[in-house]
C-alpha cells in the first residue's frame, strides 16, 4: 500500500494532543473497575454459595446466547494481535516516541485487557463451558492472527477501529440487554460495565478521524471509501475449533449472533450511517476531485446495502458448538 508523506505528518501532528485523549477517553487505573468487582471473591467464605448462586443464574441461558458470549470472550483475548498491529501502523513509534501514539496503544490496551479476563472468569464458573475448547479457538485465533485490510495505514486503521469499537459496544449491550432479560443481573452488569469501555474508545477513535479530516480531508475521504468497499470484517474473523477450518466457526458464530439480535447486518448499516453524521460526511469541504467521487460513494452505500440485507436469510440452528458443556 502506497502511503502519502503527508500520512506521518499528521499523525505527528493530531499526536500532539496525545495526554488529553488519553485523561479524555481513558480512566485512571487505580479508580477503574477491576474483573474482581464483579465476580465471587475466593477469598471470601461464602465463595462457593456464591459461585452456586452464579451458576444457577446461568444454567439456563439459552444455546445461542452462550455460544456469542464465548465467541465475544474469545475476541476480547485475542487482544496481544490487536495491540502488536496498532503498534505496527505509521506515526507510532514505540522507540524513539513513547509518550506519543504509543502512549495510547498502550493504554487503550490497558483497558481493553480487563474485558477478556472478565468474561474468562465469568465463563470459567458458570459451569456452562468446555474451557479447554474455548482456549483453544483462543490460542488459535491469537496465532492465526487477522487480515483486516488497513495495512499500516494510519487513516484506514482508525476507520477500521472507529466501527469495530461501535460494534463491539453494541455486541456487548445487547447481551446485557438480553441477560437482564432472562434475570441474570451479574451478568448484565457485565456485559453493561465492558460496553461502557467500548464506547469511549469509539469516541476516541471517532475524534482521531475528525481531526485528520480537517488537516487531510481528500486522502481521509480516499481511505474510507477504501474500508467501505473492502467492508469491515470482524477482529474474530478467523475464528476455529479444533479440526475446523480458519473462519467456518466465526460464520457459525456470527449466524448466533443475528439469530439473538445481537449483532445483525441491520447493525452494520445502521453503524456505517452514524459514522457520516458523527464525521458529517455529506458537508466536508476542500475536497479533490477523487474525494468527492469517495464521498459519493460512502452516502450512497447504507441505502444499497439495505437492499442486500432485505434479502439475506439467517441459517436457523443446527451447529454445534466445542465450547459448549
Amino acid at each position: 500500500m502506497q502511503l502519502s508523506n503527508s500520512r506521518l505528518e499528521v499523525m505527528k501532528f493530531v499526536g500532539q494532543k496525545i495526554d488529553t485523549f488519553v485523561d479524555e477517553f481513558l480512566k485512571p487505573i487505580d479508580t477503574n473497575w477491576q474483573p474482581s468487582d464483579f465476580l465471587p471473591e475466593s477469598s471470601n467464605e461464602n465463595f462457593l454459595l456464591d459461585v452456586r448462586d452464579l451458576q444457577e443464574t446461568a444454567k439456563d441461558l439459552p444455546y445461542d446466547y452462550i455460544a456469542v458470549l464465548i465467541g465475544d470472550t474469545i475476541t476480547e483475548e485475542a487482544l496481544p494481535t490487536y495491540e502488536s498491529w496498532l503498534i505496527d501502523v505509521v506515526g507510532v513509534d514505540q522507540v524513539n516516541d513513547p509518550n506519543g501514539w504509543a502512549k495510547w496503544v498502550r493504554a487503550w490496551t490497558a483497558e481493553e485487557n480487563r474485558h477478556g479476563d472478565l468474561l474468562n472468569k465469568y465463563l470459567y464458573l458458570s459451569g456452562r463451558v468446555n474451557m479447554r475448547a474455548m482456549e483453544t479457538s483462543t490460542q488459535y485465533l491469537i496465532a492465526d492472527g487477522f487480515d483486516i485490510g488497513t495495512g499500516r495505514d494510519p487513516y484506514r486503521n482508525f476507520v477500521y477501529t472507529s466501527f469495530q469499537e461501535l460494534a463491539t459496544n453494541l455486541s456487548h449491550r445487547n447481551t446485557a440487554k438480553l441477560a437482564k432479560e432472562y434475570g441474570n443481573v451479574p451478568l448484565a452488569k457485565i456485559c453493561g460495565v465492558i460496553a461502557a469501555d467500548e464506547m469511549r474508545h469509539a469516541k476516541a477513535y471517532k475524534t482521531f478521524i475528525s481531526h485528520i479530516f480537517e488537516v487531510d480531508p481528500s486522502e481521509m475521504m480516499l481511505a474510507f471509501e477504501d474500508m467501505m468497499k473492502k467492508k469491515i470484517v470482524m477482529p474474530a474473523h478467523f475464528l476455529r475449533e479444533t479440526g475446523v477450518k480458519i473462519g467456518d466457526t466465526f460464520a457459525h458464530f456470527s449466524d448466533a449472533a443475528q439469530r439473538l439480535g445481537v449483532y445483525t447486518t441491520y447493525d452494520y448499516i445502521d453503524i456505517m450511517e452514524s459514522l457520516l453524521k458523527d464525521w458529517k460526511i455529506d458537508s466536508i469541504r476542500n475536497l479533490n476531485d477523487a474525494g468527492e467521487k469517495a464521498r459519493d460513494y460512502v452516502m450512497a452505500l447504507p441505502t444499497r446495502l439495505r437492499r442486500v440485507a432485505e434479502r439475506t436469510k439467517v441459517p436457523n440452528l443446527e451447529y454445534k458448538f466445542s465450547w459448549i458443556a
